[in-house]
């Protein structure tokens, strides 16, 4: 029985799959979306939304230093965890929970037929989205 064992293992060793969660969120929050299969993105969706969560109690409870630490604990660099804490909390303040989405992609890849999706931050950066109808 399953009982309580949330998540997927993705055919590797839980070392291996804490590594390609942190490898994953950690390029979602500096490029601010990504692509990669569906079965890795929706782990890497519950794993980023946990870790914004974090960033987000510490600034409305006031104990930042403490989020920063435990957001630094899990994603192994201190720099996007300030970022994370800096930038994406306040970003998502007013918003009680999805913070990412995914986009299925029409093309799958080319080697093993998987399934691409787009993983993206709901509320992308205002100067890129200006940029973006402007080169349309």
């Amino acid at each position: 029985m399953r009982h309580l064992k949330r998540g997927r293992k993705l055919n590797r060793k839980p070392a291996h799959r804490q590594a390609l969660m942190c490898a994953l969120a950690t390029a979602l929050f500096e490029n601010e979306a990504i692509v990669t299969t569906r079965p890795k993105a929706k782990e890497a969706q519950r794993f980023a939304e946990r870790l914004i969560t974090i960033a987000k109690r510490g600034q409305a409870k006031g104990d930042k230093l403490a989020a920063r630490r435990l957001v630094a604990s899990r994603l192994r660099d201190e720099d996007m965890a300030r970022k994370v804490c800096e930038e994406l909390a306040p970003r998502f303040a007013d918003r009680v929970g999805g913070y990412t989405r995914l986009i299925k992609l029409p093309k799958v890849r080319k080697g093993d037929g998987g399934v691409l999706v787009r993983l993206e931050l709901t509320e992308m950066k205002v100067v890129e989205a200006a940029e973006d109808e402007k080169k349309k």
